[in-house]
């Protein structure tokens, strides 16, 4: 079992790493349903763009010519463009999240995944616990982040983590990012096991994070060693829970494991009992796992 101190020092971090928004934000409304959420200076940096947006005190709205998924996506898509040539946005991506009230609904637009966090929708990633061993002997894989990514680079990572591309399933970016990151065959990558999801609404440099994690853990055989092909990960470890533990408390340095990641390790950890339920920290921990992903008064 992990000691209290390292819990303390877990939950203290996380507590301030996955803090909810302060600043009061702006819905963006796309059939009276918030999109979005933008905060002030972001907003008013829409105001210009007065054929797509209409920009109010209390909400943004697209304008209702903008009937169709293609009509928005195509008007939004040049407002990206704009936005990220003014140096905006994080590195352009070139792929599309789709926008929906509800995962797998009706897509109501897409838009390039470098402005998500500008426009504050949610947004939907798959990650996979790398677990060796077996009972009570657990150990798990964990990349370091490429120095060149535009989001947490050089830190610590999951083993395979991506975001889900508009028209595509979790299983299929399982099975890319897998292969990508770390080498993983996909007839490996199809014994990923769903094991639930996490979620995260905080703001960041680049704007509100409001994400949506589907979680899994993988056996890997005891000789495997990643390799992944990308460059997205320039290096691997092997770690044990412990291990793990004391790595997500580190609030800096080589060390630092990113937030999300680091509390999709928080939820294994929790879920392989590696964490005593009598401990005080236990409950503050597992509710640290799901964050509302609502904004406004309703939050």
């Amino acid at each position: 079992m992990i000691d209290a101190s390292l819990l303390a020092a877990i939950l203290a971090r996380l507590s301030t790493a996955l803090a909810r928004p302060s600043v009061a934000c702006l819905p963006l409304l796309v059939e009276g349903y918030a999109a979005g959420w933008l905060t002030p200076e972001r907003a008013a940096r829409l105001s210009r763009f007065s054929d797509v947006f209409t920009v109010g005190e209390r909400a943004i709205e697209l304008v209702h010519t903008l009937g169709s998924e293609h009509a928005r996506t195509a008007a939004l898509d040049a407002v990206v463009r704009s936005l990220a040539t003014e140096g905006l946005l994080t590195q352009w991506r070139n792929e599309a999240y789709a926008v929906a009230p509800a995962f797998g609904g009706p897509v109501l637009f897409q838009i390039e995944r470098a402005a998500a966090r500008f426009f504050g929708i949610v947004t939907y990633a798959a990650h996979v616990n790398g677990l060796v061993g077996r009972d009570d002997d657990h150990s798990m894989w964990l990349a370091r982040r490429s120095p060149d990514k535009s989001i947490d680079p050089g830190q610590l990572d999951n083993l395979v983590g991506g975001g889900i591309r508009a028209g595509t399933s979790v299983a299929e970016t399982v099975r890319r990012e897998a292969w990508e990151e770390a080498g993983i065959a996909a007839s490996v990558a199809a014994r990923a096991r769903p094991v639930g999801a996490v979620q995260l609404c905080r703001e960041q440099p680049d704007g509100l994070q409001r994400e949506v994690i589907f979680v899994h853990d993988v056996r890997l055989a005891d000789n495997f060693t990643p390799n992944g092909v990308d460059g997205e990960a320039v290096d691997h470890r092997l770690v044990t829970f412990a291990e793990a533990a004391a790595l997500i408390a580190h609030v800096e340095g080589p060390l630092q494991t990113t937030a999300d990641a680091s509390l999709v390790i928080l939820d294994c950890l929790i879920r392989h009992g590696a964490i005593h339920a009598d401990s005080p920290h236990y409950l503050p921990l597992v509710a640290l796992r799901v964050s509302s992903l609502e904004m406004g008064s309703s939050a």
